[in-house]
């Protein structure tokens, strides 16, 4: 009998509704450096819900993937919702598309697109076009939207937020699959697309993709700051079980990026319209509490401001969680998550390998006698250091959701 195997047999239907949250600030783990006088913003921060809460619960950090392995945010919230990152690799493209509504067919090719700036060499100055707002972003996808078709291939082309977009490629002889045009750095000039494999619809799909990028740049050469795009993630819609088959969860998501709301469509979970403001997302949980089992919430700042190496702003934006939490104390659950998709450290502006830190809170969870919920304390946890796709087999053991093993 495998894992999973075990787990299933073991689940107990459950006589009332249980209810389970998990909180993701995402990018919250952090690490101390003489930089920063050997301090993180979660140890800066003034949290007193969070300390409150952190005496009385049970503490430990997570590994996204594997030691050393650092994690994009598409696997590290599928090892949250409790599918091995390796074994359910799901591309960027899909889930940006399926974020920001598009229908999906299995053969659809999906890339997901940032806008960027090019100097007149045609090399990549900003990756992101500094942050375009998403007005802009609108009006430049009419404009890419000009291009219908490439040959027999349809192209749908759709904004997200701020810089990003999506582009489906769809009909025709193509598919994946094939390389990112992205560089992943400035300096460096856009990447032909190429095939991966020598299949005779992988090598349609890159010439169809850079068809569409001779035609795609003409028409942004006269703009700034964003005259260019990159694409990366090429890839098609895969087979999956939903969250409430593998869980028996009746399960919701509130969160505002594409990225997240397509990856809670894409395991079945239902996705909940909520603002931008923490404490608005609260209140759309307490709105709904009696209509799920398991919500996931997503604050997205905290990782934006360690990506743009701003301490300060992180520290904020943990801070303004903390004023925020009484609206959701107000319907507490029976299980609370508390933790990040992965850490980004501020002094390195980036994603990284480094263990997030993780507060589970239950009746049964025991309490660590530890004070507060930094990198610190959550290092001397009960819980340890753990691969985070079993933290919702903890989430459900906390809720009383497993029968004992043998006997």
């Amino acid at each position: 009998m495998d894992q999973e195997s075990l787990y299933q047999s073991l689940r107990r239907p459950s006589r009332s509704v249980s209810k389970l949250v998990l909180l993701v600030l995402d990018g919250v783990g952090d690490i101390a450096t003489s930089q920063t006088d050997y301090l993180t913003p979660l140890e800066v921060a003034q949290t007193p819900e969070l300390d409150k809460i952190a005496i009385s619960s049970a503490l430990g950090r997570m590994i996204p993937v594997l030691p050393g392995v650092t994690v994009g945010s598409g696997p590290g919230h599928l090892g949250l919702f409790g599918y091995d990152p390796i074994n359910t690799q799901v591309g960027r493209g899909v889930i940006e598309a399926l974020g920001v509504g598009i229908e999906l067919k299995r053969s659809d090719l999906a890339a997901r697109g940032n806008f960027c700036s090019l100097n007149a060499d045609g090399l990549v100055t900003d990756r992101r076009a500094g942050r375009i707002d998403t007005e802009l972003n609108e009006i430049l996808c009419k404009k890419l939207c000009r291009i219908k078709r490439i040959g027999e291939t349809e192209v749908i082309i759709k904004a997200a937020s701020g810089h990003r977009f999506v582009v489906v490629f769809r009909g025709g002889e193509i598919a994946g699959p094939v390389s990112d045009s992205d560089p992943h750095r400035e300096g460096l000039p856009i990447k032909p697309v190429q095939s991966l494999t020598d299949s005779k619809k992988a090598k349609g799909a890159a010439n169809v993709v850079n068809q569409f990028y001779k035609e795609a740049l003409s028409l942004l050469d006269t703009e700034q700051p964003a005259n260019g795009f990159l694409l990366r993630g090429f890839s098609h819609l895969p087979e999956i079980q939903t969250f409430q088959e593998r869980f028996q969860l009746k399960s919701a998501s509130i969160a505002s990026g594409s990225i997240y709301k397509g990856l809670a469509q894409l395991i079945g979970m239902e996705n909940i319209e909520e603002s931008h403001n923490v404490k608005e997302k609260f209140r759309k949980y307490c709105l709904e509490y009696e209509q799920f089992d398991y919500f996931f919430i997503h604050v997205k700042d905290t990782d934006t401001a360690g990506e743009n190496g701003n301490f300060d702003q992180k520290v904020a934006v943990i801070e303004e969680v903390d004023r925020a939490l009484p609206v959701l104390f107000e319907k507490m659950p029976q299980v609370l998550a508390i933790t990040g998709d992965h850490s980004t450290p501020v002094s390195m502006k980036s994603h990284s390998w480094h263990p997030q830190p993780l507060l589970i809170h239950s009746l049964v969870s025991g309490s660590d006698r530890l004070h507060r919920f930094t990198e610190t304390h959550t290092n001397q946890g009960s819980l340890g250091i753990f691969q985070s796709h079993y933290l919702i087999r903890l989430m459900m053991a906390n809720a009383g959701l497993y029968n004992k093993f043998g006997a």
